[in-house]
């Protein structure tokens, strides 16, 4: 997804490397995570619903996508679709920040040292950086996930700490903030791989073929051709797309296996396998596989839209390029 073309002229001088000391990592650094926080930030209530929807809340499991998100305010307040949304972002900083910082290195050392390039190494560095951001943010999205399943007059947790307080010492001590990492794990290693993969190719053929039409000079180095604004929201929202049509049953199992003990089923959802056999016996494909996953193709397109947009933007902002 960093992949820039230069612009046109007789003898266009390629930009010398950036220089990569201290400073270029803290800067790569908040670029990813500003850019994960606009893009979750966009779509927090979507989000929200997605989970109620998934692991068949009791106040909710009878309604659809649009009817659930009349139902939230209605019963909870507006800020209702945004419960869960402060662990949300305490987790979804780091995390940006990881993911993008790793894709680029990732990216670099399978160019440089294990000599694998083009489209293959987009779809691992992606897929690597995906795992990583994953294992090291988990036990927030764990807390997240369960102060997002909750409704008003029937919580379990307080607020994060509570969370926190009550999952270690009632389910198990820190293996209960790990409840659903493989499946995680699987399932972010094609989205997050499809995902830059999908935007490097289409940014790559874009400001190959059509430079004129899609193109415009970066910011930070005018030898530089980055993808119009538009574009790159138009790319970043293909790319969100496929690979959530990939991942989706995985993410259904995870989130399953995150609840734990706030589902009624919890017994049955101890495995990614059990997990996914019950869910499949118990609901069916389409009420339980992708059971809200036209909410997803809502939620995941500008949200993969707009984490991509920034963070091209960030880059130019702060010199990545």
């Amino acid at each position: 997804m960093t992949t820039e073309a230069v612009s046109s002229g007789a003898r266009p001088q390629i930009p010398a490397p950036v220089q990569r000391d201290g400073y270029y990592w803290l800067r790569s650094f908040t670029a990813g995570g500003v850019a994960g926080c606009c893009a979750k930030s966009t779509i927090a209530p979507l989000d929200r619903v997605k989970i109620l929807l998934q692991a068949q809340n009791p106040h909710y499991k009878h309604l659809g996508v649009f009817a659930t998100l009349k139902a939230v305010p209605k019963k909870e307040g507006f800020l209702g679709l945004y419960k869960g949304n402060g662990a949300m972002m305490i987790r979804i900083f780091p995390y940006g920040a990881i993911q993008f910082m790793a894709f680029d290195n990732y990216k670099k050392f399978l160019h440089t040292k294990v000599g694998i390039s083009g489209h293959v190494h987009r779809l691992m560095a992606g897929s690597m950086a995906g795992m990583t951001a994953v294992i090291c943010t988990y036990p927030l999205d764990v807390i997240r996930a369960r102060l997002a399943f909750q409704v008003t007059g029937h919580h379990r947790y307080s607020g994060i700490r509570h969370a926190f307080q009550t999952i270690y010492h009632k389910e198990g001590g820190i293996s209960g903030f790990y409840r659903g990492l493989i499946p995680t794990i699987i399932g972010m290693a094609p989205y997050a791989g499809f995902s830059f993969f999908t935007f490097g190719t289409l940014k790559t053929l874009g400001l190959t073929h059509f430079p004129e039409q899609l193109g415009k000079p970066s910011l930070d180095n005018p030898d530089v051709l980055v993808l119009k604004t538009q574009v790159n929201l138009l790319c970043g929202g293909v790319a969100g797309a496929i690979a959530q049509t990939i991942s989706y049953p995985l993410d259904v199992a995870r989130r399953r296996m995150q609840l734990g003990a706030s589902l009624p089923d919890h017994d049955k959802c101890c495995s990614l396998t059990k997990t996914l056999k019950h869910v499949y016996s118990q609901y069916g494909v389409k009420k339980g596989l992708y059971r809200g996953l036209s909410l997803n193709y809502i939620r995941c397109v500008p949200s993969q839209a707009v984490a991509f947009t920034t963070y091209e933007f960030m880059k130019q902002v702060l010199h990545l390029n």
